[in-house]
This record gives C-alpha cells, structure tokens and sequence, in this order.
C-alpha cells in the first residue's frame, strides 16, 4: 500500500479500517459513544494499545481532535499500524496507545468543531466556575468571522482578511482570532459553556490509557497550517528551555517550534490539550507535541473554515451550498493531492518512528 491508500472516503470507513487493522495486530481496543443526540444516535472514540500491559514509557497517538482533520491523522495511524505493529510484541517495557478520532461527530459531519459547534481544543480547562471571553480584536471582527447569512461565491472574505493580516500584522491577528472565545456560541473557534463529551471522555481515560508509564510522548496529529505536505511540531514549552532542546535533539531541530519562536506557524490559545494533559498527570514525565501538517495559506484555510460554519448554521438543509462547502474545508484540511497525501504520510511515519524511539530511550529528567 502507498500513501494514498490509507486515506478514507468517510468517518465510517475509516473506523472500520482502523479497528479491523487494530485487531489484526493483535492490539486490545475500547471504545467510547458520543451521543450526538440526532437519529443516527451515537459516534465513537475508539482506542487501539499494543505493547506492554504496565508499561515504563507510552507513545500516545490522539487524531482527530478538531474533527475533519480526522482524514489526515486517521491515514497516519492506519498507516503505521499497517507497517509497524508486527515487532509490537517486543516492547516488554513499553506500548504505543492510538486515540482515534477525538471528535468524531466532525469527523463524519466534516466540521472543525463538535456537536455544540465547539472547538475541542479550546475546551479543556480545570473548572469551568470562572468566566470566559474572548480578545478584543475577535470582537470587533466577528460581523467579518461569523456573518449571520449563507455563504456566497463572490464574497470578499480574503481581500478583507488581507487587509486585516496588514493592519495588525499576521502573528497577532492568529492569537486574537484562532486563540479561543467563549461569547459567539455561532462563531468560530468558540471553546464553548462547559466540557464537552469528546473532551470529558479524554480527561477521564487519560490516566488510564497511560498506565503506569513513568515517561509520554503524546504527538497529536493536525492538519491545515503551514508548508503544503510539511509538518511543524509545536510545543507548549518555550523558546530556550532545556525541555525544548530534548525534542529539537530527539525529533529533528529544523521541525520543532517552541512556544513563543518569532514568526511561528501557531499561535497563543487557551484550553488546548496538551496544556491541560502536562497539568493532569504532573507524576509522569509527560512531553506533548502538536504535529501541524501543512495545506494551503491561513486565509484560504480561514475562508473555508468560515463559509462551512455560514453554511452549517443559515444554508437550507437541502441546499448545494453546504455539501459545497463542507467539500472545500475538507480539502483545506486533507488535500487530495497524491504527492501531498504521499508526503504526509511519510513524514507520519518517520515522525511516529522517531518518537517512539525518543520516549523508549529517555532516561534524563524533564527539564
């Protein structure tokens, strides 16, 4: 198989790929329903682990996190399942733990948010008993983010959009409007009122999907900002910091970004994952990266993002508009191009390689 082969048409197929690979590799599976409450009545989280029963280090593999992403991060896991599973049984202290599709109601509805429209990765937070609300600038912007109106074919999303980047300069911009808001319950990047189900399932089967590993490596598989067919690991650890040098030493210094490098493929965001997953099990040594593979430009990628969620929210249900869009966010977000499909397949794969043999051979302490 290459590349292009382990890419799904649909949250379904791709389900049934990842189990049925999962179980052919002799790994032990779980599952857990999300009840997205409509006739269809329930998606699922399911879990692949292969290696160790108490383990000393774990690899953890979550995709999926901001749903239609789940296309790109699902070929990856399948991808290594299908190459890599056979020497599984030769990790006596170690085990590698697939999280597939975190969100899967935006998986098979192609939406970047959840059910309530919220952005998982805007929603983990320890309480939710203090207020949230959002920058400034996303304030002023939301008649330009979230028009109350179907999406048109000659809007001039894009030209304003560049004058916006002009006038406050991209890096700022990124924060103020992707960073996460919590009063636009319509608009995007909202983190939402509450923890969600995708979210309440992770915190509560963190632990035990870790075990007892003392050491975890958690690579999170997204896709849509940066190079086309390029990956970018961002990190919650800041620029210069001893931890920062073991992942630019471990996984490659020309790849890894920490938090805060000037001009950065990311940008600042409140009640992320990997944030609250550092926090959760403060006894484990835990590493977190975010692996962004690369697509198109931010405001192409802003624009579809934008019209889908016009279109999920004020498009007619039997309207061209919303398959139309929801089309063009899933190519933003996992292009059907064969080389960048093959590109991102093997830079999944060397990626998952090298931090597996990043977290089995860690000795030294966290700096």
């Amino acid at each position: 198989m290459c590349g292009p082969d382990f890419f799904s048409d649909s949250y379904e197929v791709a389900r049934h790929r990842f189990i049925e690979t999962a179980t052919a590799a002799q790994a032990t599976l779980s599952t857990h329903a999300i009840d997205i409450g409509s006739d269809s009545s329930r998606l699922y989280i399911d879990v692949a682990r292969l290696g160790a029963p108490a383990p000393h280090w774990v690899l953890l593999v979550t995709s999926g996190v901001h749903g239609v992403d789940g296309y790109f991060g699902s070929a990856v896991q399948l991808a290594w399942l299908h190459h890599h599973s056979n020497g599984a049984h030769r990790w006596r202290d170690g085990a590698i733990v697939f999280i597939h599709g975190v969100n899967p109601y935006g998986f098979a509805y192609c939406r970047r948010t959840n059910e309530d429209n919220v952005d998982l990765n805007r929603n983990f937070h320890d309480s939710w008993s203090e207020s949230r609300t959002s920058a400034p600038e996303y304030e002023t912007l939301d008649p330009l983010l979230n028009p109350s109106g179907p999406p048109s074919r000659f809007d001039p999303f894009r030209f304003k959009a560049l004058w916006q980047i002009r006038r406050h300069g991209l890096t700022t911009l990124k924060s103020a409007v992707a960073g996460g808001q919590y009063l636009f319950p319509r608009g995007l990047f909202y983190g939402g009122r509450h923890v969600t189900q995708s979210t309440q399932t992770v915190m509560s089967h963190l632990a035990n999907w870790v075990g007892s590993a003392e050491r975890v490596l958690h690579v999170d598989l997204h896709s849509g900002l940066g190079r086309f067919g390029q990956h970018r690991l961002l990190l919650e650890e800041p620029v210069g910091s001893p931890a920062a040098q073991w992942y630019r030493d471990r996984l490659g210094s020309t790849t890894v970004e920490p938090a805060g490098t000037p001009a950065a493929t990311t940008y600042r965001a409140t009640g992320t994952l990997g944030a609250w997953a550092q926090r959760a099990l403060p006894r484990v040594r835990y590493r977190f990266a975010t692996a962004e593979f690369g697509t198109y430009s931010v405001v192409l990628v802003l624009g579809a993002l934008r019209a889908e969620n016009q279109a999920h929210f004020y498009a007619a249900r039997d309207s061209s508009r919303q398959p139309r869009a929801k089309e063009e966010l899933r190519e933003c977000f996992c292009p059907r191009s064969t080389r960048w499909q093959e590109d991102v397949i093997a830079g999944g794969l060397e990626l998952l390689s090298r931090a597996k043999d990043a977290i089995e051979t860690d000795r030294r302490p966290q700096g």
